[in-house]
């Protein structure tokens, strides 16, 4: 079983991998999410611990399902 941190940092890393495929910085994509750039920042690192609604609006935000946040196996 993954750890809460792990999954935190799998999720992170995935969110910043397709934010940076769709071509968005982070400053552009937290606009886009009307969140504060920060915020993101921490959710990519693996230090924020985002809620299931800040969860959609990232998804919608890149314009993906939510599973896809989720997708830990997809290569990077």
């Amino acid at each position: 079983m993954k750890t809460t941190s792990g999954i935190r940092s799998l999720f992170g890393a995935n969110l910043k991998r397709l934010r940076l495929q769709s071509g968005l910085s982070q400053e552009a994509f937290a606009d886009k999410c009307g969140l504060d750039r920060t915020y993101v920042s921490g959710i990519e690192r693996g230090v924020r611990n985002p809620t299931i609604e800040v969860v959609g609006v990232l998804a919608k935000g890149l314009g993906v399902a939510i599973n896809a946040l989720f997708d830990f196996d997809s290569p990077p």
